[in-house]
């Protein structure tokens, strides 16, 4: 762990953004979006090392990182614990970035259940218990945001991602709920949902196994970017990229069979 003086000179605060999965990918676009936007940044990741690289590399941007927390979100004792480093801090987290996920890929009769079951644990319970935990600070303050990165996989039932697509079908399910819950409290919850994205995500869980592991990727940068502004401008649903936003709209009109048929060609290349 590490921690960063909040007494230096600087323009006004933008706030603090919380990221999870912070060290790469994504998460780690997304860390140097709100850096670079002037919002300070508190980052976790299992990745201590990614950590470092990352406050090394967002030292010459106008938001600083306040702290780095290397803890595994799979133990359940994990968010009170990032929440009681918040807290040491001083400071309160504005921006609640809930970034952090694996993938399991295979047929689920052939995949490991401890895998499933740790991907569930980060994917759907780490993302839910911080939220809890930070919630009802934002709700007290009547102003913060949730930014939950859901996935294409998660529109449509993912055959031979069929977990995966699940815990990101709940991500997005339960963002919109909290949205609607928290309209007019001055909270907005955001669901990005990327397509296919060029990061190590795709050589983890037996992604690289996937059709769609060497198929046209998106730039992380881009998701993060649309991410961060869908965010900032209290979005509901963000699709980064032209062909992903056509994917997300003709699969919401397909009967769920033949979109998952579609998506099982998808992903495992089959014809």
């Amino acid at each position: 762990m590490n921690d960063r003086s909040a007494g230096s000179s600087r323009p006004e605060r933008l706030g603090v953004a919380l990221v999870t999965g912070a060290a790469s990918g994504i998460g780690r676009e997304l860390s140097r979006q709100f850096a670079r936007n002037g919002h300070d940044v508190i980052a976790v990741d299992l990745n201590e090392a990614g950590l470092a690289t990352l406050e090394r590399d967002l030292a010459s941007e106008p938001g600083i990182v306040v702290a780095t927390v290397a803890l595994d979100l799979t133990d359940p004792d994990t968010p009170a614990r990032i929440a009681d480093r918040v807290a040491e801090t001083g400071r309160v987290v504005d921006t609640l970035v809930n970034n952090a996920g694996v993938p399991v890929y295979g047929p689920f009769a052939e995949t490991d259940w401890a895998d499933e079951r740790a991907m569930i644990r980060l994917n759907v319970e780490a993302l839910t218990s911080l939220t809890d935990h930070f919630l009802e600070g934002m709700c007290e303050r009547s102003r913060g945001r949730i930014l939950n990165v859901s996935s294409m996989a998660g529109i449509v039932p993912t055959p031979t991602a069929a977990v995966y697509g699940a815990t990101k079908a709940y991500v997005r399910s339960f963002s919109l709920a909290l949205a609607e819950e928290l309209a007019g409290e001055g909270i907005t919850v955001t669901a990005l949902c990327p397509g296919e994205t060029d990061t190590a995500f795709m050589r983890r869980g037996g992604m690289e196994r996937s059709a769609v592991a060497h198929g046209d990727l998106l730039d992380p940068e881009l998701v993060a970017r649309a991410g961060y502004e869908g965010a900032m401008a209290g979005k509901r649903i963000v699709v980064p990229g032209r062909r992903d936003r056509l994917r997300y709209h003709l699969s919401r009109l397909l009967p769920r069979r033949l979109a998952a048929k579609v998506t099982r060609r998808l992903w495992s290349g089959s014809q």
